[in-house]
């Protein structure tokens, strides 16, 4: 569910609901508040959002993944056996 702060004044529940449909479409994803700033007849809208976690990309054997368990055998293999490169100082 939406957290929705208005203040400076009031917001019919239909254009509260647009403004949600609103953040759906240009974030691709639900809100998790809205705070809206009425002004007359301007509205200033600021969209929260939790945190997605971040998954680490890495190219490993010419392929980019972010996690081994889709590769078959072989390619598991071929990870296991590479020659890991190091700097030394």
């Amino acid at each position: 569910m939406c957290e929705i702060n208005i203040t400076g004044g009031t917001c019919p529940q239909e254009e509260i609901s647009a403004y949600v449909a609103r953040g759906r479409e240009l974030y691709g994803r639900e809100p998790d508040a809205i705070d809206i700033r009425v002004d007359g007849d301007y509205v200033e809208l600021a969209y929260r959002f939790r945190n997605q976690p971040f998954h680490r990309i890495r190219r490993i054997t010419g392929y980019l993944v972010g996690t081994l368990d889709r590769f078959n055998n072989a390619k598991r293999s071929e990870e296991r056996d590479r020659l890991k490169h190091s700097i030394t100082m």
